[in-house]
């Protein structure tokens, strides 16, 4: 008899280690964060079909596994994207941009 091939879970896809984008779940084998995808489809209104486009290495599998492991740590995920853009403003309030300085008043005038 032969043995059927067992699918693998949704947290199969997905990848958490400290070595790996300073520990953020990562869908395997690949660089992009779940919350990459979360803020695709939650933020940004993108369909998976539409996120497959947009990362075309990324299969619908992937990007299902990488949106069921983000509801199921919702809490902990959306935190840590928070924290992140607090951060983002921090920097951008301390720091501008090299094309801000080149730019100077003139970014201004249709305003």
């Amino acid at each position: 008899m032969a043995k059927t091939k067992s699918k693998a879970k949704a947290e199969g896809y997905i990848d958490r280690r400290s070595v790996v984008r300073g520990g953020a779940p990562v869908i395997a084998g690949t660089g992009i964060k779940v919350l990459d995808v979360a803020v695709r489809y939650e933020v940004m209104g993108m369909t998976p079909e539409e996120i497959m486009v947009a990362l075309p290495h990324l299969d619908l599998p992937r990007i299902h596994a990488a949106l069921s492991y983000y509801y199921a740590h919702k809490t902990e995920l959306d935190r840590e994207w928070k924290k992140s853009l607090r951060k983002i403003g921090r920097l951008r309030a301390a720091q501008t941009s090299i094309l801000e300085q080149k730019l100077g008043s003139a970014k201004n005038l249709h305003r």
